[in-house]
């Protein structure tokens, strides 16, 4: 809190300076292309929809298996026809960033993953992100791919799906999101039948995403393709990627929310 001249105390100043002297000082301007973040720092009174948050064990990715403490916001513009969020695409309840920072932090949680619905469809999102981050929380995002994902702040650890033929959101893919992925991104293709799988084997080797980021995750739609089968294609291929599976899906009822 900047110091503020007591008004009670006189002052022999004419009134222009005094009122001046009550005034917080400026602050000296930042360095060359810090502007973004700083002002991505101050979330103030910015208010974003969350639909739940929940402390949980991240279920996919490279981060599987460790304690997470979820945000999940509200709304997507997707449609994807194997959607298991479709409860998340409308209601949640608008919040203070500030308020769902201090429930971040307050989870005693170092890993955060900000999720939807898709997040990166509310203008706020890469604010409250550079306010987690500026909690020295880990901050992970799982997003769609169809928004432009440069407006999130150095950092953040972006999850991107491709959406494959099946999803019936192909051309919902923003290619240009390929150039800001760097080597700590994952991409990751949710691939429902072996149309979806030939296409996404296809994008991989033909945009070498192997080399461009972290991790590539094939990721079989639950209950709709034979995990055995996409093993076998990915090894006759001899595919740089990484095969997952839903963990929480196994570990909970594949239905049950906020775990």
């Amino acid at each position: 809190m900047p110091h503020l001249t007591n008004p009670a105390r006189k002052s022999h100043l004419p009134r222009e300076q005094r009122l001046i002297r009550t005034v917080a000082p400026i602050a000296p301007s930042p360095p060359c292309g810090s502007m973004t973040n700083r002002k991505m720092s101050e979330p103030s009174d910015k208010k974003i929809l969350v639909w739940e948050m929940y402390p949980s064990i991240q279920g996919e990715s490279t981060w599987a298996g460790l304690p997470c403490f979820f945000i999940r916001l509200s709304g997507c513009p997707l449609r994807c026809v194997w959607c298991d969020t479709e409860y998340a695409f409308y209601g949640g309840e608008r919040k203070a960033i500030s308020e769902v920072v201090e429930a971040a932090v307050g989870s005693g949680i170092p890993l955060v993953e900000v999720t939807g619905g898709e997040p990166m469809a509310q203008p706020n999102c890469p604010v409250l992100c550079q306010a987690l981050l500026d909690r020295g929380l880990t901050v992970l995002i799982e997003t769609a791919g169809s928004e432009p994902i440069e407006t999130l702040p150095e950092g953040v650890i972006r999850i991107m799906d491709l959406k494959c033929p099946d999803s019936g959101e192909m051309n919902k893919n923003l290619w240009s999101n390929l150039e800001h992925l760097n080597k700590r991104d994952e991409v990751k293709f949710v691939i429902a039948t072996e149309k979806d799988f030939d296409w996404a084997a296809e994008v991989v080797l033909r945009e070498k995403l192997d080399e461009r980021v972290k991790a590539v995750l094939f990721s079989p739609v639950f209950g709709q393709i034979d995990p055995q089968k996409m093993v076998a294609w990915i090894l006759e291929r001899k595919l740089p990627v990484r095969f997952q599976l839903q963990m929480h899906k196994f570990i909970w009822e594949p239905e049950a929310r906020g775990v």
